[in-house]
């Protein structure tokens, strides 16, 4: 097969957001990843839920199932055992995957299935008008908090150490750069990688990452986390994180001023417990991008297919191809 271009995993549909969503360049990273990795559409399926992110497969050029509300990581469980060979992804949102979908997330990444896990968090209910989510933050005025949200929110990449996800990484959905060499290695990954997108709902939730995407002040509020580099920031890199021991949390500090280069904490990506500090880190510490956890673990999906128990096998084989009961009566 000819080498395709990110524009041959273009859908004939018409690609329908909100002006200015973020989710349209969200779209053009994965079908960027698509075509770096060099994927085959035929062998690719993207399975969403519902809510705005969940049009996504609709624009895809590849097998797409637009499932129910919080389902998809069954559903596309269901995909991955029934053929281990394809290529699976889950696009989901913050109040898709976290609300009504948020045990179906937790088992997909506890047990490991090898799949592709984007969660668009816009800290907002888009589709349905505004309403507060999981991941809102304190204080967000919206049509079903008018007074502003009580809740304390959610941290996905958390919620996936506490899971034993054994890839979680996050990115921003305008980094047309960063963000399809973070979605490229999910997808190498063997198991189940979650990816956390910072993604603008420019209607109900504008600039919530503002100071995290905006280029005027990224580089004092964002970190991009790489195993064995330096936990290095700051618009001139002299900014680092280390370790303070006494209240056994992250600090940021002035490299030169308030301690020496020896003093910032080195990246371990296979370290769950820096993972979790540097997933739930808050202002006026940076906001951490890049792959924050991986390890490797045997995938759910290989376990189930090399069980020892063959009469299953042979059971869930005989009804993978036996066709429709209907059909031959």
């Amino acid at each position: 097969m000819a080498e395709l271009s990110f524009k041959d995993y273009a859908s004939d549909q018409e690609v329908r957001w909100c002006p200015g969503c973020g989710d349209y360049s969200i779209l053009k990273a994965v079908q960027r990843t698509l075509a770096n990795i060099g994927a085959k559409p035929e062998n690719t399926v993207f399975v969403s839920g519902i809510g705005c992110a969940a049009r996504l497969p609709y624009y895809i050029e590849a097998y797409g199932f637009h499932t129910i509300h919080g389902r998809a990581p069954a559903i596309a469980t269901g995909v991955k055992l029934a053929n281990p060979a394809l290529d699976v992804w889950v696009v989901t949102g913050d109040g898709d995957a976290l609300s009504i979908g948020g045990n179906h997330l937790m088992h997909s990444l506890r047990r490991n299935v090898n799949l592709n896990i984007l969660l668009f968090n816009n800290e907002i209910y888009g589709l349905t008008k505004g309403q507060y989510s999981p991941t809102s933050r304190i204080g967000t005025t919206s049509p079903s908090s008018p007074g502003g949200s009580v809740d304390s929110p959610l941290h996905p990449c958390a919620l996936a150490v506490g899971a034993g996800a054994t890839f979680i990484a996050r990115g921003i959905d305008i980094d047309q750069k960063g963000l399809p060499v973070i979605l490229a290695e999910a997808q190498r990954h063997q198991g189940a990688a979650f990816v956390e997108i910072l993604q603008n709902c420019i209607v109900y939730n504008k600039d919530v990452f503002d100071s995290v995407a905006n280029k005027k002040t990224a580089a004092d509020h964002q970190i991009r986390v790489e195993h064995g580099h330096p936990l290095i920031y700051g618009k001139d890199r002299h900014r680092g994180l280390r370790l303070n021991p006494a209240k056994l949390r992250l600090e940021g500090f002035m490299i030169g001023e308030d301690g020496a280069d020896s003093d910032v904490l080195v990246h371990d990506e296979t370290n769950p417990t820096l993972a979790l500090m540097l997933a739930t880190m808050a202002p006026p510490l940076p906001t951490a991008l890049g792959v924050i956890h991986r390890r490797q673990a045997e995938c759910f999906d290989r376990a189930f297919w090399n069980s020892k128990s063959h009469s299953r096998r042979r059971k869930v084989e005989s009804l993978l191809h036996q066709g429709n009961v209907l059909d031959r009566r």
